[in-house]
C-alpha cells in the first residue's frame, strides 16, 4: 500500500469521526461501559453462558459478510470472540455499524450461541462505539524493520500479536512467584532509593542527573546492594528488593540500560547457603510457571533440577584453554598467556582480572546447563569475602545458564578495614580511567564499623530469567518498553 493510499484511508477515518460528532454521536464522550464477561471465559465455560445475555467490550479486529448479516471478531484482554450482527436485530443502527472500522473499540450486548459451523458467538442486540481508531492496524509484522516498530509501538504489537501479551502475563506470574518464594522464607520486601549521592554496589557506569534545589549531582542506582546491607546492619535478618536499576552501557540481546534486578540478603548465611536457595528458587519457578523442571530454550533442553554443577573459575579456564592461571603470580606472564589466546587485556593489571577476561572469551558461552562458577578473583569482587584457604579468590559465584550470567552471589565482606582497602583500590582504578570502578563510600564503611553479621547476598537479573522461562532470545522481547534510539 502506497503512502498516498494510506493517507487517503486515514482521512476517511477522520471524516467518519467528524460525521459522527456532527450527528451528536461523539464516541470519545463515553466515560464507561459495564462489562460482565470476557471472550476466553465464554469459550471455556460455554455451557454456563449458552443463550444468556452478556455485556462485553473490546476492539474490532476483522469484518466479514455483506447485506443484512455480518460477522465481526472482537478482541478483549483475554482473547477473541465472534460477533453475529443481523439487521433485523439492529434495525436502527445496523447501517451505521457497517461503517465502523477495524481497530474501533465497541461495547456489545447479546446472547451467546453457536453458529451452524459450531463457532461460539454473540448474537448482538445492542452495540456502542466507545472509541474511534484513527490509525490503520497492520495485519502482521515481519522483518527487522518491523521488529523495531514493534518495540517502539508496543501498544500496536500487543493488539496484533496476542502471543506477545502471553509473555508479559508470564513475566507477571514469575514476579509474583518470586515474592511468594521469599515471603515463605520470612524475608521482608523493602524499597530503597533510586537516586543517591554515590552509585555503588556494582562495577558499572551510572546515569547522572542534577538536583536543582540542593545544586548537587545525583546518580541513578546501578545496584541495590549497599542500602540493603545497611538494613542487615540495622537488625533486619532477611531482606529483598525487586526493582529497576540503571546502567549507562551498551544495548544488545541481553543488556538494556534500564532493567529489573532482584537482590536479597540473609544474615548468618554464606554463599553455600545461597547456592542451595537458588537451586530451590529455579526449581520452584520452573514447576510453578512451566509445570516442569525442564525448560526448552531454542533447540536446547535445560534441566533446572538440583543439584547444579559447581566449578572454580580458574579450573574452567584451564579446561577450555589449557592455561593454568592458578599457578601464576606475575601479571606479565598472565598477560602473555592472554595474548597467546588473542584476548585483549589492555588496562588489566592483575592476574585475576586477566583470567576473568579469558573466562568471558572462552568459557561463558559454553555453559549451557546450570553451572555455579565459584571463587572469583578478589580484584573483580570488591564487596565479597576472601576465601580463607586462598585469599586470591573470594567466596563468590555466578550462575550461568545457556551461556549467560543469571545470578551473582557471595559471602559479604564485613571487615571494614579490608573493605576500605578495596575501595581505595577501586578509587585508583577510577583515577586511571576506569569509569566503571566502584566509588569510595564512607558511610558504608561506617556501617561496617558498626557491625555487619556474616551475611550472604545475591542478585538475579529478572529480565534474563524471564527470557529463559518464555523462550525469548532478546531482552527487548521481555521488557514492555525497551530503550530505543530516537528515530530523529
Amino acid at each position: 500500500m502506497t503512502t498516498e493510499n494510506i493517507n487517503e484511508l486515514l482521512e476517511i477515518r477522520r471524516d467518519k469521526l467528524k460525521n459522527l460528532q456532527e450527528a451528536g454521536k461523539n464516541p470519545f464522550e463515553q466515560t464507561s461501559y459495564k462489562v460482565n464477561a470476557l471472550a476466553k471465559k465464554i469459550e471455556e465455560a460455554y455451557d454456563d453462558y449458552e443463550e444468556k445475555e452478556v455485556s462485553i467490550a473490546g476492539r474490532i479486529m476483522s469484518k466479514r459478510g455483506q447485506g443484512k448479516v455480518s460477522f465481526y471478531d472482537l478482541q478483549d484482554s483475554s482473547g477473541r470472540i465472534q460477533l453475529f450482527l443481523k439487521k433485523d436485530n439492529l434495525p436502527d443502527m445496523y447501517d451505521e455499524i457497517k461503517t465502523y472500522d477495524i481497530g474501533d473499540i465497541i461495547g456489545v450486548k447479546g446472547a451467546v450461541f453457536k453458529t451452524k459451523m459450531g463457532q461460539i458467538s454473540v448474537r448482538v442486540s445492542d452495540l456502542t462505539l466507545l472509541s474511534k481508531s484513527l490509525q490503520i492496524l497492520p495485519e502482521k509484522y515481519h522483518g527487522l524493520k518491523d521488529m523495531e516498530l514493534r518495540y517502539r509501538q508496543r501498544y500496536v504489537d500487543l493488539i496484533v500479536n496476542p502471543e506477545v501479551k502471553d509473555v508479559f502475563k508470564k513475566r507477571s506470574l514469575i514476579m509474583r512467584k518470586i515474592r511468594e518464594f521469599y515471603d515463605a522464607r520470612d524475608f521482608i520486601e523493602v524499597e530503597t532509593p533510586v537516586l543517591s549521592n554515590l552509585a555503588g554496589g556494582a562495577n558499572a557506569r551510572p546515569f547522572i542527573t542534577h538536583h536543582n534545589a540542593l545544586d548537587i549531582p545525583l546518580y541513578c542506582r546501578i545496584a541495590l546492594e549497599l542500602p540493603l546491607k545497611r538494613l542487615i546492619v540495622g537488625g533486619f535478618d532477611k531482606v529483598y528488593e525487586m526493582s529497576r536499576v540503571f546502567r549507562n552501557e551498551g544495548m544488545d540481546a541481553t543488556h538494556n540500560p534500564e532493567f529489573t534486578l532482584l537482590e536479597s540478603y540473609e544474615a548468618y548465611a554464606n554463599y553455600d547457603d545461597l547456592m542451595r536457595m537458588i537451586e530451590e528458587l529455579y526449581s520452584f519457578l520452573a514447576k510453578e510457571v512451566n509445570q516442569s523442571e525442564t525448560v526448552i530454550y531454542g533447540d536446547k533442553e535445560i534441566s533446572l533440577a538440583a543439584p547444579f554443577k559447581k566449578a572454580r573459575m580458574v579450573d574452567l579456564v584451564k579446561e577450555h584453554t589449557n592455561v593454568d592461571f592458578d599457578v601464576m603470580t606475575d601479571v606479565e606472564v598472565a598477560r602473555a598467556a592472554a595474548k597467546e589466546l588473542h584476548v585483549d587485556v589492555d588496562g588489566k593489571n592483575s592476574v585475576g582480572e586477566i583470567m576473568a577476561e579469558v573466562f568471558d572469551e572462552f568459557v561463558e558461552e559454553k555453559l549451557i546447563q546450570p553451572t555455579f562458577v565459584t571463587m572469583h578473583p578478589v580484584e573483580i569482587s570488591p564487596l565479597a569475602k576472601k576465601d580463607p584457604q586462598d585469599p586470591r579468590y573470594t567466596e563468590r559465584f555466578e550462575l550461568y545458564i545457556n551461556g549467560a550470567e543469571c545470578a551473582n552471589a557471595f559471602s559479604e565482606l564485613n571487615d571494614p578495614i579490608d573493605q576500605k582497602d578495596r575501595f581505595m583500590s577501586q578509587v585508583q582504578k577510577k583515577t586511571d580511567g576506569d569509569d566503571e570502578a566502584h566509588p569510595f563510600d564512607a558511610d558504608f564503611i561506617n556501617a561496617l564499623e558498626v557491625g555487619l553479621p556474616p551475611t550472604g547476598g545475591l542478585g538475579i537479573g529478572i529480565d534474563r530469567l524471564v527470557m529463559l522461562f518464555t523462550n525469548q532470545h532478546s531482552i527487548r522481547d521481555v521488557i514492555l518498553f525497551p530503550t530505543m534510539k530516537p528515530i530523529d
